[in-house]
């Protein structure tokens, strides 16, 4: 039985709604999902099917949670509380541990810092709690020489980054993300999901790899000690079921800054819309020069965690060439394992929300993305 598709759509995005059920379709009966998309500062996308989803159901968003936990960032660098090229060691002396001293802040936010893990995994209590990663990883030696190469920092960018905001503002990542971006514009996007929400989040669902997908996954390194294992967390005493951890209270609650927000397709949006566009009478979040800066490539090519080609601007991927070449130069985003995607393209005024509810391998954006992001693409440019 074909899902019902439910929302609303602006003039000329028609399209966007048949490409949306269109996939729909295709998927499994129960599939769960949302798309949403703002042009300049406008809501024009606002989609979503499931029987149990009525377009403000809450999901877990794995990785996207990196991109509202790096636009406090690039707001405290904005404001000259934090400044890119100052060494860590200048807000966190106890870093400097293991040679590491000469790192800089935006050696870390480019995943250079050679920092993706510890030799012996973490808790999930450890998880769950940034503090406790960094405290970690301060006395962790780096797995390649710090600004050498680049490697994704799956599980811990957002505790590194996000004890340098607590040493220089007294404040954590997830009190600034609620005071400065999410209540102000009433964003369903968590940093910690309060007790009163959770009626509304949807349990992340497990989904079995297609033949082809599995092809994929076998061919992936494995094994107890490479870069992946640790930077994923699947080497310890606990390891790591990524599939299922927004399932854990601990980590809803708390909302570790790499991977525990807790999000609708409209909060992810509307969090990027709020960044680069005037929304609601308020001005944007970054100005240009910001976001240009945040944006810039940072770090290109073979990334030795992904064992890939990848792209990185500072906190952010560089979208449009990691997942949509079609998209503005300058694309600030983040994708989430389980198929989130969600990014702003300044250049035209697009900013884009999706998320689903049973994981979609082989992992990162779910690969109806590039189809509904073409389709919202097209007609933004038309508008």
């Amino acid at each position: 039985m074909t899902q019902e598709i439910h929302g609303t759509v602006a003039d000329g995005y028609e399209p966007v709604r048949e490409e949306f059920a269109a996939i729909v379709a295709e998927e499994r009966p129960d599939y769960e999902g949302q798309l949403c998309a703002y042009v300049h500062g406008r809501p024009v996308v606002d989609l979503w099917a499931g029987a149990d989803d009525d377009g403000s159901s809450l999901y877990g968003v794995y990785s996207s949670t990196k991109g509202a936990a790096h636009l406090v960032v690039a707001l405290l660098v904005q404001d000259g509380t934090l400044e890119l090229d100052r060494k860590v060691t200048y807000y966190w002396p106890e870093f400097a541990a293991e040679g590491k001293g000469a790192v800089t802040l935006r050696d870390l936010l480019a995943h250079r810092a050679g920092l993706v893990g510890t030799d012996t995994g973490f808790t999930l209590a450890e998880l769950a709690d940034d503090r406790a990663i960094a405290e970690r990883l301060a006395d962790q030696r780096p797995f390649w020489r710090p600004g050498t190469a680049f490697g994704y920092h799956a599980l811990v960018i957002g505790a590194l980054t996000g004890e340098i905001v607590r040493r220089a503002t007294g404040r954590t990542i997830q009190e600034l993300h609620e005071e400065r971006v999410r209540a102000p514009y009433g964003l369903d996007f968590f940093l910690g999901l309060p007790a009163s929400q959770e009626p509304r989040f949807r349990t992340a669902q497990p989904m079995a790899p297609t033949p082809e997908q599995q092809v994929l996954l076998d061919a992936l390194p494995s094994g107890p000690h490479t870069l992946a294992s640790i930077a994923f967390n699947r080497h310890g005493v606990e390891p790591t079921d990524l599939e299922t951890l927004p399932n854990e209270r601990v980590v809803r609650a708390k909302g570790p800054a790499s991977v525990g927000g807790v999000a609708s397709a409209r909060g992810l949006a509307g969090l990027y819309a709020a960044a680069i566009s005037e929304v609601d009478g308020k001005a944007p979040l970054l100005k240009p020069d910001t976001v240009a800066e945040f944006g810039q490539f940072h770090s290109a090519g073979y990334d030795l965690v992904a064992r890939g080609h990848k792209s990185y601007g500072l906190g952010f991927q560089a979208t449009a060439d990691t997942w949509h070449p079609f998209l503005g130069a300058g694309t600030i985003g983040h994708s989430g394992a389980a198929g989130s995607q969600a990014f702003a393209d300044p250049r035209s005024g697009l900013a884009y929300g999706y998320t689903r509810r049973r994981f979609a391998f082989p992992g990162g954006a779910a690969p109806e993305n590039d189809r509904l992001v073409r389709a919202v693409h097209k007609a933004a440019l038309a508008s």
